[in-house]
């Protein structure tokens, strides 16, 4: 893998939904970015308020930056647009913005499923964009790194998505395990679910509780069949912890898997990946805290013959706004690695 470099030209970027989890999370990656300039930020529901109120960790960065009203003309030129807002708002905005501005870089999940009759299944909506659908590149750079060069729409993926698929997908391409079957429980932090105070994220509903969501219908079900290649039963679980996602996987084997060929397809997976990377230990979601690094590991239980693959990640930082950085910096050919970090805020 080519790691892009800078031309010591600094791009103007802009977050449209910048008020949410996600978008705060974009605006600290942002401050320490040394090639992208925020120039807008745009949040309706927060207009006028100043960003430190609402997050006071950003105020050292941003003392005076206000949430302005969104403006379509506002955002044209600018060399990178990051999309933080509901799926269907996302589907409607980004043709007024694919072609005026460098690069759109999506985080709802509007342009990720290249087979568009699966959104009224799962989201409840009829896609009304195909053309743009067909274009968007899906924003893993780990898969999809030499078609997001240049790309004009970028569709990040899913939180769940991306740690399933970094565990699952280099085992399914060396023939290590049996493509149906697949079991996918991860457990993620109340963070997943937004900023807006609902049933599933008020504290006493939340506190010393772990609840399963979404079973046997969960939206990012398609997205993870799709990108890993194998059929896949997912079941998610909220936790009470503020960010993190654990991906803990099953297989069943096939007659060349080993101990030894599992790590081994990790491990060449990984070689030359920024932020991916093969630890010996399970991995914990403590160790990735606020970074864009990706822990996996592979153990084979011979007694029962299934294959455990597991993958921590942070859910809003390689999760989402990060994996969206990641991206965007190879879109407008920028160091991949450019405002990342691969180490987490452990202990």
């Amino acid at each position: 893998m080519t790691i892009g470099v800078g031309n010591g030209t600094v791009r103007r970027a802009g977050i449209i939904g910048a008020s949410g989890y996600t978008g705060a999370e974009l605006l600290r990656l942002l401050a320490g970015h040394p090639d992208l300039e925020l120039v807008l930020a745009t949040g309706d529901s927060m207009a006028g308020r100043r960003v430190a109120d609402l997050y006071p960790s950003l105020a050292a960065a941003y003392p005076d930056l206000v949430f302005a009203e969104f403006d379509v003309d506002a955002a044209r030129d600018l060399d990178v647009v990051f999309l933080g807002l509901p799926h269907e708002a996302s589907m409607e905005l980004a043709p007024r913005l694919v072609g005026e501005v460098g690069c759109v870089v999506d985080l709802s999940a509007a342009f990720r499923l290249k087979d568009g009759s699966q959104y009224s299944t799962y989201y409840g909506f009829e896609h009304s964009q195909p053309d743009l659908l067909a274009r968007a590149v899906f924003g893993l750079p780990e898969l999809h790194r030499d078609e997001l060069v240049g790309a004009s729409l970028i569709a990040t993926p899913g939180c769940h998505v991306t740690a399933a698929t970094l565990a699952l997908r280099p085992l399914v391409d060396a023939d290590l395990i049996e493509s149906a079957g697949i079991v996918v429980n991860n457990v993620t932090g109340i963070t997943g679910a937004g900023r807006n105070p609902t049933e599933t994220n008020v504290f006493t509903n939340i506190d010393s509780n772990v609840v399963a969501y979404g079973v046997g219908h969960h939206r990012h079900t398609p997205e993870m069949e799709q990108e890993i290649g194998a059929q896949v039963t997912f079941v998610p679980h909220l936790v009470p912890m503020s960010r993190g996602i654990l991906a803990t996987c099953y297989a069943r084997p096939t007659a060349d898997c080993s101990p030894e060929r599992l790590m081994g397809a990790l491990r060449e997976f990984c070689t030359d990946e920024p932020f991916a990377t093969v630890i010996d230990a399970p991995p914990a979601t403590k160790s990735v805290l606020g970074s864009n690094a990706a822990h996996l590991n592979a153990r084979l239980d011979e007694r029962t013959g299934t294959v455990i693959a597991m993958c921590a990640i942070d859910n809003l930082t390689k999760g989402a706004s990060g994996g969206a950085v990641q991206a965007a910096n190879v879109a407008l050919g920028l160091d991949e690695t450019a405002g990342l970090t691969t180490i987490g805020l452990a202990p």
